[in-house]
């Protein structure tokens, strides 16, 4: 580049960042992703984007979904409040067909974004609905499994000259499975490719990462097998690629002038989709990467022990754009739905609200917790589990502290029913096939799919859920007081299974 070419790129450079707006947000979410990542420890995993946005941000270790479905968690990610009362049980596309209750806009995080004069853009995976109250003011279309190009497409929009600070959402398929198998490897069971291209075909500006089966790490709730390992490798390729992206759009945000003013927050919707990860309340399924890059706190590397939660996204982001009232924790500028609705043909003959009212977050805000190793976050999470697919009704309760936690499974007389992408995975049918007490993770088979109705575990001592407690008559007690502390989170939190300790 010739020098007046140079000096020309810098004055304008320095022009855009002059009148970029401040305190913008970008949410990266990606779809089915542990904290197997180098900055939570993963010595194998290749990710140094991420990494780096860590050191110079504040990693959360204990970080949660509150359930362990992928349009489940979106609507609490865009809500701020858990499923049973935001409506949306399970997923919204195809015969699915769940969706929030309409009132939920008044909380909605695109809609409470914009009324504190954010430009609200989304690309990637959505999955949510009524669209009508989880609505974005741009839509960019891209292919959710080439984030670079999807960082590309959004170059413009986030650059654009404005008064007004930018919300993206944007939200990669990786590492969801899909894609087909494997067919190169040998043996009866074919890896998935958990979208990555056969014959280690490459995405446009993606230079792949390949990891070896005998290299990775085998998360506890699996079992360390040929088939496993086989599927493992796909998965962490699937990583790697979304950490290319990352690194696209923070040196987008830079050459535009806007990382310096620009919030980044990198989490999943829930674990890996595998069993024992997606679809249950085990740790594998609720555990979540969580950093947060916040330009304006002075104190950055935090590796946080504050237990923090999805529910407390839409609060925090609402509160960083100076519009969450602490007195209601709802939003400053409020909507009434019934004003909203009022004119508008949609939803008004429909059950708007499920009973509710739409006026407070079940999260709090994670803002002050930034920068403050010494932070404790929540005392204890609640989580959920109710549907996934529409056949797959299997209604979980939880209720977690540092010391222990409890799993209610409420429908625990009938099998425990699988996602089609999990049953199908080589991972299980590889152990399915082998019988009821073929071990898989901490479990059997048996075990896996037959659960108890109660399950209590001495998480701070038995972080992956091997010896459940609540048979026995030493913790009694415990059992009792755990039991206790969930039937009052579910009436503050309104949800209408707590019934269920009457009648079953």
């Amino acid at each position: 580049m010739k020098m007046w070419q140079l000096m020309t790129k810098i004055v304008i450079l320095s022009a855009m960042a002059a009148v970029a707006a401040e305190r913008n947000i970008i949410f990266f979410i990606t779809d089915d992703e542990s904290p197997t990542l180098g900055c939570y420890g993963d010595t194998v995993a290749k990710t140094p984007a991420i990494d780096k946005l860590a050191a110079d941000g504040t990693l959360f270790l204990d970080a949660f979904a509150t359930t362990a479905s992928c349009s489940a968690s979106r609507s609490v990610v865009m809500s701020g409040l858990h499923n049973h009362k935001n409506g949306q049980y399970g997923h919204t596309h195809h015969y699915h067909n769940f969706s929030s209750f309409p009132d939920v806009v008044s909380l909605a995080l695109p809609r409470v974004l914009a009324n504190e004069g954010y430009r609200t853009i989304q690309i990637g995976k959505y999955h949510v609905a009524p669209e009508e109250v989880f609505h974005f003011d741009t839509y960019i279309k891209a292919k959710g499994r080439s984030p670079v190009e999807m960082a590309e497409k959004v170059r413009n929009v986030i650059s654009e000259k404005s008064d007004n600070p930018f919300f993206l959402y944007f939200a990669t398929t990786d590492p969801h499975r899909g894609g087909g198998v494997d067919k190169s490897v040998e043996g009866k069971y074919k890896p998935n490719l958990f979208g990555n291209k056969p014959d280690k075909g490459a995405y446009p500006e993606i230079n792949e990462v390949f990891y070896k089966p005998e290299e990775v790490p085998i998360p506890p709730f699996l079992p360390d097998t040929k088939e496993t390992r086989d599927e493992l490798v796909q998965y962490y390729q699937s990583c790697s690629r979304i950490d290319q992206g990352l690194a696209r759009l923070i040196e987008i945000l830079k050459e535009a002038g806007l990382y310096e003013k620009t919030l980044i927050v990198f989490t999943a919707d829930h674990g890996m989709a595998f069993a024992g990860g997606k679809t249950t309340v085990f740790e594998g399924g609720l555990r979540v990467p969580f950093v947060v890059r916040n330009p304006y706190e002075k104190k950055h590397g935090i590796r946080s022990k504050a237990m923090i939660s999805h529910v407390d996204i839409t609060p925090s982001l609402l509160d960083f754009a100076g519009g969450l009232n602490p007195e209601t924790n709802g939003p400053k500028k409020w909507i009434n739905p019934r004003e909203y609705w009022k004119d508008k043909k949609y939803a008004m003959t429909e059950n708007r609200s499920g009973g509710h009212q739409f006026k407070s977050y079940h999260g709090k805000s994670w803002l002050p917790l930034l920068g403050d190793a010494d932070a404790s976050g929540h005392n204890q999470i609640f989580a959920s589990h109710t549907f996934h697919e529409i056949q797959m009704y299997y209604p979980m309760r939880v209720v977690r502290d540092r010391e222990f936690k409890l799993i209610w499974n409420i429908a625990n007389g009938q099998p425990y029913p699988f996602a089609s992408d999990l049953w199908a995975a080589s991972s299980w049918q590889a152990q399915w096939d082998k019988g009821m007490d073929a071990p898989y993770g901490q479990k059997t088979v048996g075990e896996y799919i037959h659960r108890p109705r109660f399950e209590l575990y001495r998480i701070d001592k038995d972080p992956w859920e091997k010896t459940n407690l609540a048979a026995n008559p030493e913790y009694a007690e415990v059992l009792k007081k755990y039991q206790e502390k969930m039937k009052v989170l579910q009436k503050e939190l309104d949800d209408p299974w707590a019934i269920k300790w009457r009648y079953e």
